[in-house]
C-alpha cells in the first residue's frame, strides 16, 4: 500500500482541510498507519509540490491544496462571481476581535468610537469567522467574541501568530501612501 499516493488523493479530493489524524481515520482500523508515517507522507507531498503551481498548505484546520498566490489572479478568472466586498466597519470589527480577543461588543465600540451594527456581528457569526466563547461576568453578561478556525482558514493562516504586527501594518500603510502619485489637474 502506497500511503503517500493515498494521502495525496485524499487531500486532493477533500472539500475541506484535513488533519493527519483525520487522514489516519480514513484507513480501515486494522490498516491505519502510524501518525508519524502519515506526517512524513504529508511532508514529502509538500516538498513534491514546491515548484508546482499548486501547493499543499497547512492552515488552522489541517492541510489543503491551493493555488499559489502568484497565480490566483489567473485562476480567479475562471469564476464569474466576484469575491465578496466587505465594509470598512466589518473589517475593523473583525480586526479588533482578532487582535484583542476575547472582546465584548462594548469593547469594540470603545476602540472604534462608534456603535457596532448588529448586522456586522451577525455576518461574522454566519460566516463562522467569530463565535461567542464566553460571557463576561458583569451585569448584563455580554458575549465575549473570539475568532474561529474558519477565520484562520479563510485568511490562509495556521494560527493567530501569523497576523501582521502593528509595526508591519504601519510600514505597509507608509509604503502604499508613498507609492501613490498625486493627481494632475
Amino acid at each position: 500500500m502506497d500511503i503517500k499516493r493515498i494521502v495525496e488523493a485524499l487531500l486532493f479530493a477533500s472539500d475541506k482541510p484535513m488533519t493527519v489524524k483525520q487522514l489516519q481515520q480514513t484507513f480501515p482500523e486494522l490498516e491505519q498507519p502510524e501518525l508519524d508515517r502519515l506526517q512524513k507522507a504529508v511532508d514529502e507531498i509538500v516538498e513534491d509540490y514546491a515548484t508546482r503551481p499548486v501547493a499543499l498548505k497547512k492552515v488552522a484546520s489541517g492541510y489543503r491544496f491551493q493555488v499559489k498566490p502568484e497565480l490566483s489572479f489567473w485562476v480567479g478568472r475562471l469564476f464569474e462571481e466576484k469575491p465578496p466586498k466587505y465594509s470598512r466597519a466589518l473589517l475593523e470589527t473583525l480586526a479588533i476581535i482578532a487582535y484583542r480577543q476575547p472582546v465584548t461588543r462594548g469593547d469594540i465600540e470603545d476602540i472604534r468610537g462608534v456603535a457596532v451594527s448588529s448586522n456586522i456581528i451577525r455576518t461574522l457569526l454566519e460566516r463562522e469567522w467569530i463565535r461567542v466563547i464566553a460571557h463576561k461576568e458583569v451585569p448584563g453578561r455580554p458575549a465575549l467574541y473570539g475568532t474561529t478556525k474558519h477565520f484562520l482558514d479563510y485568511f490562509d493562516l495556521s494560527s493567530l501568530h501569523e497576523l501582521p504586527t502593528l509595526r508591519e501594518i504601519k510600514e505597509l500603510d507608509l509604503s502604499v501612501a508613498s507609492n501613490q502619485q498625486p493627481m494632475q489637474e
